[in-house]
């Protein structure tokens, strides 16, 4: 009889969302008093928007950001009602009376999105919630200081719109010291003595780990969730949410001297041993890892050789005993050996893109929050 338990993928992907529990809670102890709200756009940084937001809604959060209407579409039947979903990007022109009826709360990030949500008001008779976001210095989405000053004295928009938050995004959060930090913190806070009763949110992941100054009354935590670390070059507080792991469909030996895949771009120096492991770039793994990344197996570490293809990735496995490794045998990329913001390093990215970039051909299991079996993503 057919066993399902078989895994008949080349990789398998594992997701712990017990540890993004935890690391919910860490962000939310660190930023206390702050209320803390979860990044859950691009599928949940890859990992699985539905599942997590369910389990952060167990967990206490009731505040949730995403990028698209679309995905705020998606999310809506995996939460309550009651449920806040912010749409980050704001909304194209003709979406209102959809986002309206749907109790979804749009980011305006210029006046004429801010005016066509009064519009919207208007038209439903009703006030509609919103959250307006200032520039503060990053130069992506916002509005300028002198648009604030318009919208601050539009009494058709103060009577239309209801304004949840205030919000800004911090550009270099991830380095502490860095003075763009303040000099936004600065403007943000000029820009919200315009809304003085409004609640304020500034800090990401990275803000989140810097002074209670930046805080404010709402922290919207991504990175972070997901295991990534909030500030580069320093120990990573969170804890490892994702393993990924890599099947080996072939091993030969090849002699000196033999090139390695596309381009030969490698060449081997001695009589080595290689593995060819069953993923590549269509699985989300860059092409830059060519040369320089590797798999763990065990303590041993398996450097990529060749470049990186669409569906195969060849290591030389020289360093392991004969026999160690077989085909049908599996080798960790992301994992306790290498956390996947070593992968990014290596790859020249960061771990946001690695997570993003995830395919569909991994076999998902996730680990449950308060349990320790693994159940199968629907």
């Amino acid at each position: 009889m057919h066993d399902r338990r078989i895994i008949h993928e080349s990789g398998r992907l594992r997701i712990d969302l017990g540890a993004i529990v935890q690391n919910y809670r860490m962000v939310a102890m660190r930023s206390a008093p702050a209320t803390v709200g979860a990044v859950v756009k691009a599928d949940a940084y890859g990992l699985g928007a539905v599942q997590v937001a369910r389990t952060l809604r167990e967990a206490g959060c009731r505040l949730f950001f995403v990028a698209h209407l679309d995905e705020a579409l998606h999310l809506r039947t995996a939460l309550s009602a009651d449920d806040r979903i912010i749409i980050l990007n704001g909304l194209p022109p003709g979406t209102e009376a959809l986002c309206a009826a749907s109790r979804f709360v749009p980011v305006l990030n210029s006046l004429d999105q801010a005016r066509r949500w009064r519009d919207a008001a208007d038209a439903a008779g009703r006030s509609l919630p919103a959250v307006l976001q200032v520039d503060s210095g990053m130069s992506r989405l916002g509005l300028a200081p002198e648009d604030l000053a318009v919208l601050a004295g539009d009494e058709l928009f103060d009577a239309a719109v209801d304004l949840a938050m205030l919000m800004s995004h911090l550009a270099c959060a991830d380095t502490p010291d860095h003075p763009a930090n303040r000099d936004q913190l600065a403007r943000f806070e000029a820009a919200a003595s315009l809304f003085p009763d409004v609640s304020r949110t500034l800090a990401n992941s990275g803000g989140a780990f810097l002074s209670p100054a930046f805080h404010g009354d709402i922290v919207r935590a991504g990175i972070a969730l997901y295991g990534g670390a909030p500030h580069d070059g320093a120990p990573n507080p969170m804890q490892p949410v994702v393993g990924l792991d890599a099947r080996v469909i072939q091993l030969r030996t090849v002699p000196a001297g033999c090139g390695i895949g596309y381009g030969h771009d490698h060449r081997c120096t001695q009589d080595s041993r290689i593995a060819t492991i069953g993923v590549g770039y269509a699985d989300g793994l860059p092409r830059t890892l060519g040369n320089r990344g590797a798999a763990w197996l065990g303590d041993v570490r398996l450097p990529i050789v060749g470049r990186v293809s669409m569906d195969s990735i060849t290591l030389d496995v020289t360093a392991l005993p004969p026999g160690r490794l077989q085909p049908g045998d599996w080798v960790e990329l992301i994992g306790p050996r290498q956390p996947v913001d070593a992968l990014a390093r290596d790859a020249g990215t960061i771990s946001y893109e690695i997570l993003t970039s995830l395919g569909t051909r991994y076999h998902r299991s996730y680990r449950a929050a308060d349990a320790g079996h693994q159940a199968r993503a629907a």
